[in-house]
């Protein structure tokens, strides 16, 4: 079913020379005093949540891939950066893969770690051009030496977004799925470790552009969830299907298409079935060490029958994890959009990948209540991080507040892959008015050397 009112609004300009100046409570992590207060990893700094891994560890640094916005630096404007933190030094490395690619969050890089130790960033606009872009340090390890700029423009229509990389093992293949050609997910793939690449096909298509969140179990399968639309045209569900040998199946391993013949997101199994005041949006997705598969994702409540800018002000956050069926819980009140013409934007939940029943998540509302929080830090109401868990498999969770009583939003968290003991917990801080307007430092909560 159609939404009323489709978008109606044009962004506005953006005021680079005004930005909000934002005041950090900055506190390294002590050595051996385990994470206080968080670490700012990058003072300008957004992403967006369509592309993955935004930060890894690898060779004994976290990695993390971002777009400045040149709220203080103007010549920044647009950068496609890397920083690099050695979480027992404090110590960060900073490189620019892209100079003034676009004032856009949603072109942040994606990052994969290949079997050398060396790290493979790809990288596209949001929609500007068809070139997917590509760099690979040159040793592993070393954060400030990087290959030159590789372009790769795939021969089917349609200008590039997004980059999601994942390497199969048993393929000895390397696929990044981008949305491209029909606006729908479409699939390259790299079998010399990012040096050259080929056109696939696509996973799935439909007559709106389907959002994506992947997952791999990095030997033969990459997992996958997706809407039908995105959520202003469309009362979306959630559809869950698998990639394997070319070849699509649903959740109870019905083969439903192929990269040559991809199917629609109706043809996947339903995990969440969307509605005028259920519109759903796929936030993140896990594997745990068994193979089952974890889901969160946002709903909004309030949509039905209304225009842009008039909706957006319930949505929750849910979980769902499959072992052969599909259960689907409530974990939170998410609070309300991030900024008005893009409702159903949130302030994002994210799995913990090597604790799957545990979710952080980002929210301007008591998460048991939905009762607004007001800062006690300048009387306003902000966007604050929790941390959440279940001890029966999502049916009930206790929440933890990261932050509280802040004088900027916090917004976006990430978990890391393949992070040491106690992993490191991303998010971004400040204002963001829009994805392309934005005053945001990248901090994190790192473990204790």
């Amino acid at each position: 079913m159609k939404r009323s009112g489709k978008r109606g609004w044009l962004l506005g300009a953006v005021v680079l020379a005004a930005a909000m100046v934002i005041i950090s409570e900055i506190a390294l992590a002590r050595p051996g005093g385990g994470p206080t207060l968080p670490m700012v990893i990058n003072d300008d700094g957004g992403w967006c949540w369509f592309q993955d891994e935004r930060a890894i560890f690898a060779g004994g640094k976290l990695w993390v891939g971002s777009v400045a916005s040149g709220s203080h630096q103007l010549w920044r404007m647009g950068n496609v950066e890397i920083r690099a933190l050695d979480p027992a030094s404090g110590k960060i490395n900073r490189f620019v893969l892209n100079h003034n690619l676009e004032l856009d969050d949603h072109a942040a890089p994606s990052l994969l770690e290949l079997p050398d130790g060396r790290i493979l960033a790809v990288y596209t606009g949001h929609g500007i051009d068809r070139k997917i872009r590509s760099r690979v340090t040159l040793r592993p390890g070393d954060p400030a030496a990087w290959s030159g700029e590789r372009v790769y423009k795939p021969p089917s229509p349609g200008n590039t977004s997004y980059s999601n990389l994942y390497r199969l093992a048993q393929e000895n293949r390397i696929y990044n799925f981008y949305r491209g050609q029909g606006w729908d997910p479409n699939v390259i793939i790299s079998d010399d470790d990012g040096a050259s690449w080929r056109y696939a096909g696509q996973l799935v298509t439909g007559p709106g552009r389907p959002y994506v969140r992947y997952a791999s179990d990095n030997r033969n399968t990459i997992h996958f969830v997706c809407t039908e639309q995105h959520p202003r045209d469309f009362d979306n569900s959630i559809h869950h299907g698998y990639l394997r040998g070319g070849r699509i199946f649903d959740s109870s391993g019905r083969e439903v298409g192929t990269l040559e013949s991809p199917p629609a997101p109706e043809r996947l199994t339903r995990v969440f079935q969307g509605g005028p005041d259920n519109v759903a949006w796929p936030s993140d997705v896990s594997l745990d060490d068994q193979g089952r598969l974890y889901v969160v994702y946002s709903v909004q409540k309030d949509g039905a029958g209304k225009p842009p800018r008039h909706g957006g002000m319930d949505h929750r956050y849910r979980y769902a994890w499959f072992d052969g069926s599909w259960h689907d819980y409530e974990v939170a009140f998410a609070g309300s959009r991030l900024y008005a013409g893009e409702d159903d934007y949130t302030g994002l939940i994210s799995l913990h990948p090597q604790s799957p029943n545990t979710v952080y998540f980002s929210a301007d509302v008591d998460p048991r209540t939905g009762e607004p929080l007001i800062s006690s830090s300048d009387g306003k109401r902000h966007y604050e991080i929790f941390k959440g868990t279940t001890t029966d498999r999502g049916a009930s969770w206790e929440f933890e507040a990261v932050t509280r009583d802040s004088a900027m939003d916090n917004i976006r968290p990430n978990v890391p892959l393949a992070g040491p003991e106690g992993s490191a917990l991303l998010w971004l801080r400040g204002k963001m008015t829009t994805y392309i307007n934005y005053d945001l430092e990248m901090v994190a909560l790192t473990p204790a050397p």
